[in-house]
């Protein structure tokens, strides 16, 4: 599977592709930023509540770089859409995560299945 990267402004393009995440029978069209240097998926808590998912009952974590602070995220169970590719796995759910108008997509649960 092969996407290109996404050009936002002359000289400026980035890794971002669309992708389908599932919960229960809600589905959710989103761009993703695929980040090797990310060690899980992590997406913003809005995307859980609009999925009707109570991130808040996933397992408590901790991640440090994505904001430059240590900030709390919760790991839950989804289905991720890549092209025709289905992914089960989990991905981190953080309230307070920077508006950056996409997911990103880490070493696990995107990278190791592919």
């Amino acid at each position: 599977m092969k996407f290109l990267y996404k050009r936002y402004a002359p000289g400026v393009i980035r890794p971002v592709i669309p992708i389908e995440i599932r919960s229960s029978n809600k589905r959710l069209r989103y761009e993703a930023l695929i980040d090797s240097g990310v060690d899980e998926c992590v997406f913003e808590a809005q995307l859980a509540q609009i999925l009707s998912i109570n991130f808040r009952q996933g397992i408590k974590r901790v991640i440090g770089g994505i904001t430059g602070v240590e900030q709390y995220y919760y790991s839950c169970p989804i289905t991720i859409f890549v092209g025709k590719l289905t992914i089960e796995t989990n991905v981190g759910f953080m309230p307070n995560m920077p508006e950056f108008e996409y997911a990103v997509l880490g070493q696990k649960g995107f990278f190791e299945n592919f």
